[in-house]
């Protein structure tokens, strides 16, 4: 992944098709000499009337891989030859379409045993994949046939063994539609799997380093989560030093932007201190809640912290004018020694000749004992040899072990630290800037928009309530139709694609998380709106679960059911959550079924390898309670009332929902089991209800406190 890549022709007179499109990734191919279309019936039309196979090729803007293909391939003339010549050619954007790229990756990964992007399959004119993979090169590599010949030899087969091919494809049809439509339902799920959970986690643990299995390590932010409910549940430690472990050692690698905050995508060797350097949104979302949740369940402020820096990087370089968040930005820039030459991490690492000459000594001995950075540089397991002598910066040594080496105070090395961490920000700013993903998808605002909420409640950080109201508003108004449906992507004005699932699932927990936050009704208002429009058009009434797509959408080759909780959690698992917890808040029985059916239908492959599916046990330990409903009644307004509502977000009470009644104001959505609740002798008061059974009601923050303690 560390290659480099040269600046590509955007500047070129010749356009194909892509120059119309919207996405970021497309325009980027907008100028190569290959003939390629959009997904649409314009080249399905033309692989049927011209009987061609069609070349399809998924990617996204901020993927080096599919950078690197694209300079050694599609900007190729002899290369687009071929291409137009034999194939019609579809170029995707996967963020875009996380449909198309569910159902043709499945396909890829059962028959290549992995997958990755860019992803390259070819398909039948209807549609049909008989053939796939990932990155070509150029030339044939280490096994792997070069592209040109690739091409050449699918054109040849396509002519002398065409019945053979279209025989094939059929069966990988086939194959998908069972595959895809999930599995049958098993044994019910049951608390030992949690068990299971735990020790299929503790096996892969890294004890040194944190982290689960060899390199390439990632984040697992919602594995992590699990583990940090899993202590609270049960009391386990070691459960949360699983989780502590990890994040600590992130935070500390490279993989944390040591300068600006947030973390780049995963950590390519086994210490978390050379990163893949790309961004994405969804990651700085969830591993901003877990940071918080650490925060909450241990009270220690470095989790706080780390929190705040990667919240502050999104404010700073992923916020759109209108509120919306942007999508990711890339691993690659231009090298200041070589600008016509983009380079994995260069606008991040470091030359010591460059501190050196910033800091000058004294700093920057002091800077290189407390970040790693060595003469020859610290990259010494770069595969490719990108960053030779180039340095990543991670905590080598701990701020005190750094005060004692030098025989210096700890204020004294905070300041110095402080000061060469300016320095270095301002030269790295005047760098040639990453290429920045500014297109905006409902889903993964949904995942940024709780955690500006849960920040904003527990830092008590009014910006961060700001960022999230106005992220709010914003997918609820420009991305959202009079009918209540949502569009998944805008970018330059332009809203476009039916939503999905995960937008919906994601969208419903991010106004649950307003709701919370702010206890303004219109946002469990938009909630219930939210999930019934998801039952309406993505829930399997027959059988449970809910499809990726929606019953009215697009007709491909099969209809997924996803479960699996990758880099993002499965649109089934967040959807689940958000359901028991709605049924709770509202008393909407259907909620409570729906879930229940899910839960059920996916039973069987939860079993079957729970560690896969951290985001689900989430919905299932909220299932089995169990849960907490507090209940506020006063004004939001009152002083007291805020305190009490403070005491319950310090707290890390994950099986909690809190709702809110004014004085005199109808229950609105909330549950009629909740119509007695009121203040007390004219004083704002809070309910905690625990299995449904509830306590007397608390008016001040002091006996609150005592009350979470003694029964939560």
């Amino acid at each position: 992944m560390l290659m480099p890549h040269s600046a590509r022709s955007e500047s070129s007179s010749v356009s194909n098709r892509l120059i119309r499109e919207k996405s970021p990734y497309l325009l980027q191919h907008a100028h190569n000499p290959v003939d390629w279309y959009p997904w649409g019936e314009e080249a399905f039309t033309k692989a049927r009337s011209e009987d061609k196979p069609i070349f399809l090729s998924i990617g996204y803007s901020t993927c080096h891989w599919c950078h690197v293909m694209e300079k050694e391939s599609f900007e190729d003339p002899g290369t687009a030859e071929l291409m137009n010549r034999h194939f019609v050619s579809i170029k995707v954007d996967r963020e875009e379409r996380p449909d198309l790229d569910g159902v043709y990756m499945r396909y890829v990964m059962a028959t290549t045993g992995s997958g990755g992007w860019p992803m390259t399959v070819f398909l039948t004119p209807d549609k049909k994949p008989f053939y796939g993979g990932t990155y070509f090169p150029p030339q044939d590599r280490s096994g792997a046939p070069g592209f040109k010949n690739l091409l050449a030899g699918i054109a040849e087969a396509w002519k002398t063994r065409h019945k053979e091919i279209l025989e094939s494809a059929d069966s990988a049809v086939n194959y998908l539609q069972r595959d895809m439509s999930g599995t049958a339902p098993g044994s019910p799920l049951a608390p030992d799997i949690f068990s299971q959970y735990f020790l299929s986690c503790a096996s892969s643990f890294d004890p040194l380093w944190g982290g689960f299995g060899q390199a390439p390590k990632f984040p697992r932010s919602h594995a992590l989560s699990l583990l940090l409910r899993l202590a609270h549940r049960g009391g386990d430690d070691r459960a949360l030093e699983m989780a502590e472990k990890t994040l600590q050692a992130m935070a500390k690698g490279g993989m944390h932007d040591q300068l600006g905050g947030g973390f780049h995508r995963y950590s390519t060797d086994g210490q978390w201190r050379i990163p893949h350097f790309e961004k994405m949104l969804y990651d700085q979302a969830l591993l901003s809640v877990t940071y918080l949740e650490a925060y909450q369940a241990t009270h220690k402020p470095f989790y706080a912290a780390i929190a705040r820096e990667t919240l502050d990087y999104v404010l700073e370089r992923l916020t759109e004018p209108e509120g919306g968040f942007y999508s990711a930005e890339d691993a690659d820039s231009s090298d200041v020694s070589e600008p016509s030459q983009k380079k994995e991490g260069a606008y991040y690492v470091w030359t010591a000749k460059e501190i050196r000459t910033l800091l000058g000594d004294p700093a920057a001995k002091i800077f290189f004992y407390r970040t790693g950075c060595q003469d020859g540089g610290n990259a010494l397991q770069d595969p490719y040899g990108e960053l030779k002598e180039k340095n990543t910066l991670y905590e080598a040594h701990t701020l005190e072990e750094t005060a004692e080496h030098f025989h210096v105070s700890p204020l004294e090395v905070r300041r110095i630290l402080e000061e060469a961490r300016q320095k270095l920000l301002t030269v790295r700013n005047a760098r040639p800037h990453p290429h920045r993903d500014d297109k905006v998808l409902s889903d993964w605002n949904g995942l940024m928009i709780k955690a500006f909420a849960l920040a904003s409640s527990v830092l008590e950080e009014d910006r961060y309530r700001q960022a999230a109201v106005r992220a709010g508003a914003f997918i609820s108004t420009t991305m959202t139709s009079k009918e209540g449906r949502l569009w998944h992507r805008f970018r330059d004005g332009d809203v476009a694609i039916a939503g999905h699932l995960d937008d919906y699932a994601f969208m419903t927990e991010a106004y649950l998380s307003l709701y919370e936050t702010t206890l303004d009704p219109i946002w469990l208002e938009r909630a219930v709106q939210t999930t019934d429009t998801m039952l309406d058009l993505f829930y399997d009434e027959a059988h449970g679960g809910f499809f990726f797509t929606a019953k009215d959408s697009e007709r491909l080759i099969a209809r997924t059911k996803e479960i699996y909780d990758g880099a993002v959690p499965s649109g089934n698992s967040v959807a689940t959550l958000a359901l028991l917890k709605l049924e709770r808040a509202t008393g909407n029985e259907r909620y409570r079924r729906a879930a229940d059916a899910t839960l059920n239908f996916f039973a069987a492959e939860i079993t079957a390898s729970s560690v896969q599916f951290p985001q689900m046990l989430m919905a299932l330990e909220f299932a089995f309670g169990p849960s907490s409903e507090i209940f506020l009644a006063g004004d939001p307004k009152d002083p007291t009332l805020r305190s009490m509502l403070k005491e319950i977000h310090l707290r890390f009470l994950p099986d909690k929902i809190i709702m809110l009644r004014r004085p005199g104001a109808p229950l609105g959505r909330l549950s009629a089991a909740y119509e007695t609740m009121g203040p007390v002798n004219g004083k704002a008061a809070v309910y905690v209800c625990r299995g449904r059974a509830c306590q007397l009601p608390v008016t001040d923050p002091e006996s609150l406190k005592k009350l979470l303690e003694a029964e939560i």
